[in-house]
């Protein structure tokens, strides 16, 4: 099983660094093609939005150097693909060879609301790298990233700001029995599949039988896995408990759901994800 296309989405911002690293990585890893995806944002937009708000004052100034700093943006959004493209030695190709064996690069942009077109976008690939949000003290997660999740229908790697220099080597799973759990998994088979060591992490008694359960399913894909069980401990949330667990066994990728234990926006990041997305230095490979 392989990854054979790959979506980044590039801000321009300081969180699309370590994305784009570590995309790269992977596309070189899978023979894949990457595209990086760059959306400006529409000045019209944010003239309708001053139309609707009597205290935000624009005028056709304000659009024009609006739209020059998108511009701009995507203009260096798109050097640094070029530039990370070839420093991975993956060449551009703007359609599929029909037998090729290597890595390849294309750069796409448009214009409008990024949540809603990274996430259209990103149904038609295997895997879609996001960024971690810049604003992690205050929110953990973009609007980009929780729309991408929640409506992609894909697995969703979130790269941290500096990516390792290494990953899928030791993957620890993050297994409480949910079907976002189920298919963070089935989304990470490509890469369970040239890991040399899988970790099973449970936490708390009610998910131990179901971890085991995990391995044989893992077993008939033809992986040896182990399980780590934590007991549940007073005051430690099960998300700390888990990348303390994924520390000890040296894991460079943690795959978990993405859910929580609250409605609506909490559901996809409340709960251990929460916690782990706030505090996590490894990837994160999510589903939903």
């Amino acid at each position: 099983m392989r990854y054979r296309t790959i979506l980044v989405a590039m801000s321009g911002g300081a969180a699309s660094g370590g994305a784009l690293e570590l995309a790269c990585m992977l596309a070189k890893h899978f023979q894949a093609h990457l595209e990086g995806f760059h959306v400006k944002l529409d000045s019209t937009q944010i003239l309708v939005a001053a139309a609707s708000d009597i205290s935000m004052a624009m005028d056709q100034r304000m659009l024009d150097q609006f739209d020059a700093e998108a511009a701009a943006t995507a203009k260096k959004a798109q050097a640094a693909f070029s530039a990370a493209a070839s420093r991975h030695a993956v060449s551009l190709a703007s359609v599929p060879a029909t037998a090729s064996a290597s890595a390849s690069a294309a750069w796409r942009e448009e214009t409008g609301k990024p949540p809603s077109l990274v996430s259209r976008r990103a149904r038609f690939f295997d895997l879609v790298v996001l960024g971690a949000s810049e604003r992690i003290v205050d929110r953990i997660h973009s609007d980009t990233d929780e729309q991408t999740l929640f409506s992609c229908g894909r697995p969703v790697l979130l790269a941290p700001a500096k990516p390792p220099t290494a990953i899928g080597e030791t993957i620890a799973i993050a297994w409480n029995g949910s079907s976002a759990s189920v298919r963070s998994v089935v989304g990470a088979l490509p890469l369970l599949a040239k890991a040399r060591k899988i970790c099973v992490i449970t936490v708390g008694d009610r998910h131990e039988v179901s971890g085991t359960s995990l391995l044989e399913y893992l077993a008939w894909h033809g992986h040896t896995a182990t399980h780590r069980h934590v007991e549940s401990a007073m005051g430690v949330g099960p998300g700390e408990q888990i990348l303390s667990a994924a520390r000890d066994e040296g894991a460079d990728l943690l795959v978990m759901g993405g859910y929580g234990h609250m409605p609506w926006r909490e559901f996809l990041f409340g709960g251990a994800t929460r916690q782990v997305l706030r505090s996590s230095l490894l990837p994160v490979l999510l589903a939903h």
